[in-house]
């Protein structure tokens, strides 16, 4: 759906959406800032008349200036969320494309600034773009819990709590000044609180000489050794298992084979049909043959 929206606006031939549609350098974050800042910002009548052109005529001049004229709102939103742990250049580019989307659904009709519309849509792909990178396991996944992972900290300050762990009693003064049930508090209190570690990082951040944590992991795997003696017995039970199952009448074979050795396991039903015998025959034959195999196999082993 992102790409589509992307796709559908024109392609810019000037500088300011060309930079609208992502900021990936870092080192010209301060150029683009001062690019957009100078774009003039468009009166009320202004919005209207370019998003009218759009809608209507898909006019590709419209859509560029309705869109340049609000970058720097974007840049705005995105130094609201510049602690969350994601380079700036990354946020704008998120909410460059929310902005984009807001053209694209955008209806003049209905009486709304363009500016705060778009805002809405701004927000809302910083948002996702920081849940969906603050953890390699996703957070924030319902709106209640989005709204604990952005507001706790201010709910926090509001209500003068300054444990990092919190008590029952604060988690429910919380939960209650978010308007969200106290589980989702909770949980959010619990996941912010714990950022991933990776496992390259140092066992123990005041020894120079520390080894990271995958080394200290433990190797379950087993040594070489072991691990070429369980192939040599499997491959002499393969052989044994052949050679005496060979050794056994064909009909003891065939049905000890049907019985034990097969998947799906042939009934007792099919095979007193196919051979003309009585179930109970079919099944004396099988604990025959078996314990005749299987004693075979056990004697030569042992020798």
């Amino acid at each position: 759906m992102k790409k589509q929206i992307k796709n559908t606006l024109p392609v810019a031939t000037n500088t300011s959406l060309v930079a609208a549609r992502g900021v990936s350098d870092e080192s010209g974050l301060a150029q683009y800032i001062q690019t957009v800042q100078k774009i003039p910002i468009l009166t009320a009548e202004e919005e209207y008349e370019y998003a009218t052109q759009w809608v209507k005529n898909h006019d590709a001049a419209a859509a560029e200036k309705l869109v340049a004229s609000h970058l720097r709102m974007v840049v705005s939103v995105a130094y609201d969320f510049k602690n969350y742990g994601i380079p700036v250049g990354d946020l704008i580019a998120s909410g460059n494309m929310g902005l984009m989307q807001a053209v694209q659904k955008f209806d003049p009709e209905k009486g709304f600034r363009f500016s705060t519309y778009a805002m809405f849509w701004v927000r809302a792909e910083i948002y996702e773009t920081i849940l969906n990178n603050w953890s390699i396991v996703k957070i924030g996944t319902s709106a209640n819990q989005k709204r604990v992972f952005f507001n706790l900290a201010r709910a926090k300050r509001a209500l003068g709590i300054m444990d990092n762990n919190m008590s029952d009693e604060q988690t429910k003064k919380v939960a209650e000044y978010l308007n969200v049930p106290e589980n989702d508090v909770k949980r959010m209190a619990t996941r912010i609180g714990a950022r991933d570690v990776s496992l390259n990082a140092p066992a123990h951040s005041n020894d120079e000489g520390s080894t990271d944590i995958l080394s200290n992991l433990a190797d379950n795997k087993m040594n070489i050794e072991e691990g070429l003696e369980r192939l040599e017995f499997r491959r002499r039970g393969y052989e044994l298992l052949r050679k005496h199952l060979e050794a056994l009448p064909e009909r003891d074979r065939e049905i000890l084979k049907a019985r034990r050795l097969s998947d799906p396991v042939v009934t007792l039903e099919s095979l007193s049909q196919k051979y003309g015998i009585s179930r109970e025959r079919v099944r004396q034959i099988e604990e025959r043959a078996y314990k005749k195999l299987s004693g075979a196999i056990l004697k030569e082993a042992q020798e």
